[in-house]
């Protein structure tokens, strides 16, 4: 290779990288500006240059959680994360393509969820905002102690996050009050079992029939 053919190849690849910055943050841009069809253009287009990179399947999978096709975001996301399993924010929009709506999610997806959000926390134990998610999944299970341990651990790393602070907040009153109804419905029963006592000379009083 000539010295002008190195400084062409040379020139070429800045070209490239060039343009790969420029369309990366760009559909960056317009994900914060909430277009995410204009991002998934751009981001396809990118990828057939560039199908292993780990930040261009960071930002499509983000684009089509947006446009809410999930199934689409799942397979670009877990195709990325054969090659990148060590890249957190794959692991952290997987789950959020696993997941759906939270509200309309079943156990199924909830657990694949979970699944992956704990990847993310294997490769970063403090990664921002999966505490948080993950407490809003065992809420919606009605796991009240785990996911308030979940809120709580996300305020120790994040505690300017008023969220998380909310529903550590509000899950902890919940549970004070479940245990005050326990502890009560306990006592009744205590009380119910000291005043009936059946044995053979009083069973009727415990409702049971009278012999004959």
């Amino acid at each position: 290779m000539t010295d002008s053919d190195c400084n062409q190849h040379t020139s070429e690849n800045s070209g490239s990288a060039a343009k790969y910055r420029e369309i990366l943050n760009e559909s960056a841009r317009l994900l914060r500006a909430n277009r995410p069809g204009e991002a998934v253009a751009a981001l396809e287009a990118l990828q057939a240059d560039f199908p292993t990179d780990p930040d261009i399947a960071i930002n499509l999978g983000g684009a089509l959680i947006l446009q809410r096709k999930w199934s689409k975001a799942i397979k670009t996301l877990e195709k990325a994360v054969d090659t990148s399993p060590g890249t957190v924010a794959l692991w952290t929009n997987l789950a959020a393509a696993y997941l759906g709506r939270l509200e309309t999610s079943g156990p199924k997806h909830q657990k694949m969820a979970i699944s992956a959000y704990e990847k993310a926390l294997w490769i970063d134990p403090s990664a921002p905002n999966v505490h948080y998610h993950l407490g809003l999944i065992y809420k919606q299970q009605g796991n009240l102690s785990r996911a308030s341990a979940m809120f709580q651990r996300a305020l120790e790393i994040n505690p300017n996050d008023q969220d998380a602070r909310y529903w550590m907040d509000t899950l902890s009153a919940m549970l004070v009050e479940r245990e005050r109804e326990k502890n009560n419905s306990r006592a009744s029963v205590g009380r119910d079992q000291a005043t009936c006592q059946p044995d053979k000379r009083s069973l009727a009083n415990c409702g049971e029939e009278s012999p004959s």
